[in-house]
């Protein structure tokens, strides 16, 4: 019995083939800036020393207009900002369309501040996803759609926003589904007991990305144990019923 619950507790242990007492450094693999796609809604914000000049701009980027920016809803969240088109143009009012499909939100902002020099002094351009969500299910507190301010997430920055995995949750098992670039589905695995998993190329995260934890034996052993008990229950209250009418 010992045994065993050891064995349970060890599997329960994030990282847990780190040496006890010890300080280990682990090179993180390479974070990758994702593109922009079209039907991507990005947050687009242009300044300058004289904020009227750019009231107009800035304004169509909080209020959806046709044509120029775009209401997505995420659950509970309502997303406005610019949307980009199947062509991967987003368009400015004042600057027109500009194809940003393709490029990092850093290049982004360097091309729409090159269009924004034309009418603006020394504009400052500031551009993010506005939709950059991600998608944890199975056996974890608060399985939902998340959308989050940044797209620097990790893996561990999404189970921390899901409230972690319960008791349940196969941390040997955790897995990640992506749409690539070529349109196909990858599925990586997870075992969140080894800390090789902070080398994985796929420990950031990208948009869209849905991660799945998998129940363990306890999941289905409990749901088994309810079903049976619920049975019994069942069982015991028909037969009562059938008592009770033999006797009228």
């Amino acid at each position: 019995m010992s045994f065993s619950s050891c064995v349970v507790t060890k599997k329960s242990v994030y990282f847990n083939d780190l040496p006890f007492d010890s300080t280990a450094v682990v090179n993180l693999a390479k974070f990758n800036e994702p593109v922009i796609q079209a039907d991507d809604i990005l947050n687009i914000t242009i300044q300058t020393v004289d904020v009227d000049a750019t009231a107009a701009v800035n304004q169509v980027s909080t209020v959806p207009a046709v044509g120029a920016s775009s209401a997505s809803t995420v659950g509970n969240q309502v997303i406005k900002g610019f949307l980009v088109d199947k062509d991967g143009n987003v368009a400015i009012p004042m600057l027109g369309n500009i194809k940003v499909a393709g490029l990092t939100t850093y290049d982004a902002r360097q091309l729409i501040a090159e269009n924004a020099s034309r009418f603006f002094k020394e504009p400052t351009v500031q551009v993010r996803f506005a939709n950059f969500k991600i998608t944890i299910i199975g056996e974890v507190a608060k399985p939902a759609t998340y959308t989050v301010p940044n797209e620097k997430v990790t893996l561990l920055d999404a189970i921390g926003l899901a409230g972690d995995l319960t008791i349940y949750g196969k941390r040997e098992n955790v897995m990640l589904i992506r749409d690539n670039l070529n349109g196909e589905k990858e599925f990586i695995r997870f075992n969140l007991n080894s800390y090789d998993t902070f080398k994985s190329p796929y420990f950031y995260l990208q948009q869209n990305d849905v991660i799945y934890v998998e129940p363990g034996k306890g999941k289905v052993a409990a749901n088994n144990a309810a079903r049976t008990q619920t049975i019994s229950l069942i069982s015991a209250l028909a037969s009562l019923a059938i008592v009770a009418l033999s006797r009228l």
